[in-house]
């Protein structure tokens, strides 16, 4: 009689693609990083590069008026998404929610917008930049304070290691400009603790109006950005800047084209984000509005062949291996958990 052969059985390869985000947030990742980036490129060379009069190759003049940038931001924001309202039908141009809880979006956001771009005057980008990458922490601060929300210990260790491995990224090494000056001011790190404070109230504020009321994407960014239109408009003229920036961009004509592909940007940027907030969250907006921030410096280094340091690469591992991490055990937890009990069969 024949000994029976036993074939060994392989166990199963293990899938590491169901560690990947789903398609979705992907697209979410792509568009918001590639819009915003293109918008952190023109915001600094708007903010701090001097504008030349047409066939001069000296001199020029710097573009003062910040809020003018957020102004043609919001209109051009307001009216993309108005168009998409009236093409899918009329009755979704009525506000579903107060219009005094858009308006609190809208102060919100211009300001922490005018403190982003303000800042620049003061501190240099890889200092602005550094204080973006706070952004994880306020979010769940006003997530907890508004809406009651609940975070678990690894999104906090997260929050906190992708803080800290940015932070050993921007100050363990040379990250400035060959021909800038890396000085910093007291008063430009006053104005991005106020973006922080103010944008992480007006995304976790965003979520809690998608919660609390049945609107489109649409409809939330064309009233925020209407209202937003308005405040900013309000403090241009209460201010007198409105006339003054209107002569400059009559000056120097080549500010116009820089603040129309920058309002493009932003628009894109904010599409990307509404849906984001919508579909997904708060946390992961400010996920990926972080590892945008990291990446603007890190391609920076790789393409301009800037030296990084040993403890330049230890803060991108840690950010990098704690957002994996966070990503292995969530999907973990997913797969630990038992499926759901088929329903009972249909009595005949």
């Amino acid at each position: 009689m024949e000994a029976a052969t036993v074939e060994a059985v392989s166990p199963p390869a293990p899938n590491f693609f169901r560690y990947l985000p789903p398609w979705r947030v992907l697209v979410c990742v792509f568009g918001i990083m590639g819009s915003l980036m293109i918008y952190a490129l023109l915001q600094e060379r708007i903010m701090t590069k001097p504008y030349l009069l047409p066939g001069a190759t000296e001199g020029g003049e710097l573009f003062k008026t910040s809020l003018v940038l957020v102004l043609a931001n919001r209109l051009v924001a307001a009216f993309l998404a108005g168009c998409m309202l009236l093409y899918r039908g009329s009755g979704e141009l009525r506000n579903k929610a107060p219009i005094y809880k858009y308006m609190m979006i809208s102060f919100s956001n211009v300001i922490a917008t005018s403190c982003q771009y303000e800042a620049l005057k003061w501190v240099t980008f890889p200092t602005q930049t550094l204080a973006k990458c706070a952004k994880m922490i306020p979010v769940m601060v006003w997530g907890t304070a508004m809406s009651g929300k609940k975070y678990s210990v690894v999104e906090y260790a997260v929050g906190v290691l992708v803080a800290i491995g940015c932070t050993i990224f921007l100050t363990s090494g040379s990250i400035k400009a060959k021909h800038a000056a890396a000085s910093d001011s007291w008063w430009g790190l006053a104005l991005m603790l106020g973006y922080l404070a103010f944008d992480g109230f007006t995304s976790t504020f965003q979520e809690k109006l998608f919660a609390g009321y049945s609107m489109s994407i649409y409809e939330q960014m064309m009233y925020v950005n209407g209202c937003s239109s308005i405040a900013a408009l309000f403090f241009l003229v209460s201010s007198g800047k409105l006339w003054e920036s209107l002569e400059f961009v009559t000056k120097f004509p080549a500010v116009f084209a820089d603040m129309s592909v920058l309002s493009v940007s932003a628009v894109t940027g904010q599409f990307f984000i509404t849906y984001t907030i919508k579909e997904f969250g708060a946390l992961l907006l400010a996920t990926i509005m972080t590892i945008r921030q990291f990446l603007s410096v890190l391609i920076s280094n790789v393409v301009f062949a800037h030296h990084m340091s040993l403890m330049q690469w230890c803060g991108a591992v840690l950010v990098f291996g704690s957002l994996f991490y966070k990503s292995y055990a969530k999907a973990s937890n997913k797969a630990a958990k038992p499926a759901p009990p088929a329903p009972a069969p249909v009595q005949a």
